[in-house]
């Protein structure tokens, strides 16, 4: 009893500071700082779908599509690996986000490359050197969007991209037509050689595969764009094949990833 009596005050002391701490606010208890439970991996915050995105680009970078998993890419951006499901459903949503990212980037690029044009048919040949350009700047895009699944009606976004981004093309190619630059014809048989012209090349250019220094590659583009047009100017009339569709279809066109 004398042994309590004497602590007794100090207890009531020092309860009675713990209890002013825990009112106050105070981050300490018993003196030891509190640490939130996931410190410095927040569960979300306010930028977390493009923090998402941007992770998804590096990991591509790294690893390609193929090795690529949402719970890397939560690792990455620095949250709970559930974090990346209040945005996406699975990882081939997160891609075709990706994805249409890239497309809006490459029609911009065409777009902006082929106004130095100073006629239809160099902003043709530009549109095309645009193309490239997108590729050599921008490769893990390049990569993701012609490596996605055909399923392209689950991701609306993805696909309206990708048709603009051939629209964009197909203009510049109805324009030359119609300044009797290219020949009559169908114009969506010009605009798919076209593509898959400067396609090979930006393919070949972000592999490592073309045997030629990144600064040359644009006039290269200029050079083989020219003698495709040639090539439409000489060629007879109704030589063609059917297109059997419009626009960048990625996933129908590309490799089946799953």
């Amino acid at each position: 009893m004398l042994l309590l009596s004497t602590f007794a005050p100090v207890i009531r002391l020092r309860l009675l500071l713990l209890h002013s701490a825990d009112s106050a606010g105070d981050s300490y208890k018993y003196g030891v700082k509190r640490v939130p439970m996931h410190s410095g991996r927040p569960y979300h915050h306010g930028k977390l779908k493009q923090a998402l995105v941007d992770a998804a680009i590096a990991l591509v970078a790294e690893v390609g599509t193929h090795g690529f998993t949402l719970r890397e890419v939560a690792r990455r951006a620095g949250v709970s690996h559930n974090a990346p499901y209040r945005h996406f459903r699975d990882r081939s949503e997160l891609l075709a986000v990706v994805a249409m990212q890239g497309f809006q980037r490459l029609t911009a690029s065409m777009k902006r490359s082929a106004a130095h044009g100073s006629d239809a048919g160099e902003q043709l040949r530009f549109c095309g050197r645009g193309y490239v350009n997108f590729a050599l700047r921008w490769p893990e895009h390049f990569i993701v969007m012609f490596d996605l699944p055909s399923r392209q009606e689950s991701y609306p976004e993805y696909q309206a991209a990708g048709r603009e981004a051939f629209d964009t093309l197909l203009g510049y190619v109805v324009q030359a037509r119609e300044a009797g630059i290219l020949p009559s014809g169908d114009p969506q048989q010009q605009a798919l050689a076209s593509w898959s012209l400067v396609h090979g090349i930006a393919k070949l250019a972000i592999s490592q595969h073309l045997p030629l220094s990144r600064a040359v590659i644009p006039a290269f583009t200029d050079q083989v764009t020219s003698t495709l047009l040639s090539g439409f100017i000489c060629a007879r009339e109704g030589s063609g094949f059917e297109v059997q569709s419009s626009g960048f279809q990625a996933g129908a066109l590309a490799r089946r990833t799953r």
